[in-house]
């Protein structure tokens, strides 16, 4: 959901070999490290920003088995989804969005808010062509994580997006074409161009190792940042083999890893089963055509640098001619199966990562969303409370006041739906009950 190979080479490469281009809003090159003191220097003299010392006083999530880990302890996510972070951090008149949006958040006592650490080619641009950054956007990028941190939330970044929304791979490909370096026109070509993958691990190299402007701290030590997301939804429909995502998936978490061995990777998969999982799991699909989109679940959570499983739930979307019934039905055995799949198979955690229901399908209620979402916390819950492998949700998507235009048929303004609100709190409470058990009483007397 957005608003939802080979090797090779060439001169073209050399002037990034060693780091991206970084340029102002009007194109012109500059020094950063003086216009990053004297931002620093502004910020902190009037700003109300507290700077942080260092990550010293804030632990890493990390995963044993299928659990994720806190300071020695079990950590579950209630989280939900504000991918237009980085845009209205772009803006001056905008940014009080992103503080009250955090705000609420920590008020429903949630942990970690998965968003976009993207914006290819489009309005507020991060990467405004191949290997070139937007300095002033990346600092709004900086903010929002900075920020994240001063509420007590973390991220889960998303690093591309397999739709055109914010660029994505349609973007990438159409540079490298324009550019004379691409091998196809193919949307697909971004998994498999060797020209275009350069390009993107100049992208990863420069996102890991940025120093925030206004912490110090280069992202891949900052442990505000929950985890990487490879992708959103990634899926190469021309080779439905699966090959060459997977080939994709490989080398880019290797990659990943080879720069940030302290961060959580997931690869931002949709949950579907591909050709390689059995007759069984495939029959677990919505429909047999989404065993055909290239990408596939057990196997591609299979690689060992993917640290945990993302999964999404859309029945609205699968299920068109369904009933209300049938939709939570369904999504019962989706959510159910995917578990099992991080206790026995992957022995992964598996987080769900998007989940909405539609107000726009035939006969919809308000109260049917409560149900919708109560039967995935309920299975989260229980598979938690178990030791088991379901670490979390997180719900698409929610928005602040005067946001109506990134809205969506799922969007949800805290405050609006007082059954809603009750709910995400509900949860946010069970999970801090499990992971603190008895040490729960303050934390918990604070938010439930």
């Amino acid at each position: 959901m957005s608003p939802g190979r080979q090797g090779g080479g060439g001169g073209w490469l050399k002037h990034f070999a060693g780091h991206a281009r970084v340029r102002s809003r009007n194109g012109l090159a500059y020094p950063l490290l003086g216009i990053a003191f004297f931002a620093a220097f502004i910020y902190f003299s009037f700003g109300d920003f507290r700077p942080s010392t260092g990550s010293a006083e804030l632990s890493f999530v990390e995963r044993n088995g299928t659990q994720f880990v806190l300071d020695g302890r079990a950590f579950y996510v209630n989280g939900w989804n504000s991918y237009w972070m980085l845009d209205q951090a772009a803006e001056e008149f905008s940014k009080p969005r992103v503080t009250e949006m955090f705000q609420i958040g920590a008020k429903m006592g949630m942990t970690v808010c998965r968003t976009w650490a993207f914006n290819d080619g489009t309005y507020h641009a991060l990467q405004v062509s191949l290997g070139i950054f937007d300095e002033r956007v990346f600092k709004a990028l900086d903010w929002v994580i900075a920020e994240a941190r001063r509420h007590g939330i973390r991220l889960l970044l998303s690093l591309v997006n397999n739709l055109q929304h914010y660029g994505g791979k349609t973007q990438y490909v159409k540079w490298a074409w324009d550019d004379g370096i691409g091998l196809s026109s193919s949307n697909d070509s971004f998994f498999f161009d060797p020209s275009i993958r350069k390009y993107f691990k100049i992208y990863l190299k420069t996102i890991l190792t940025r120093k925030n402007h206004l912490t110090g701290i280069e992202y891949r030590d900052d442990p505000t940042i929950f985890a990487w997301e490879l992708m959103n939804e990634p899926q190469c429909a021309s080779d439905s083999s699966g090959d060459t995502l997977q080939e994709w998936i490989e080398d880019m978490s290797e990659f990943v890893k080879t720069i940030d061995h302290k961060h959580l990777l997931t690869i931002g998969l949709e949950g579907f089963y591909g050709p390689v999982s059995s007759q069984e799991k495939q029959s677990i699909n919505p429909g047999q055509w989404y065993g055909t989109l290239g990408s596939d679940f057990l196997l591609n959570s299979k690689v060992s640098h993917v640290d945990f499983a993302s999964v999404h739930v859309y029945p609205d979307q699968w299920l068109l001619k369904a009933n209300f019934s049938e939709k939570t039905n369904y999504i019962s055995k989706w959510v159910t199966s995917h578990i099992e799949d991080g206790d026995q198979e992957l022995h992964k955690p598996v987080m769900f990562t998007e989940f909405g229901l539609s107000k726009k399908s035939k006969k919809f209620e308000h109260p049917q969303r409560v149900i919708f979402y109560r039967s995935i916390f309920d299975k989260i819950y229980e598979s938690a409370r178990k030791n088991g492998a379901g670490a979390g949700t997180m719900i698409w998507q929610l928005l602040v006041p005067g946001m109506e235009e990134y809205s969506d048929d799922y969007g949800i303004i805290p405050g609006q739906t007082p059954s809603v609100d009750s709910l995400l709190k509900e949860q946010s409470c069970r999970l801090l009950s499990l992971r603190l058990g008895k040490d729960s009483s303050d934390t918990s007397s604070r938010i439930c």
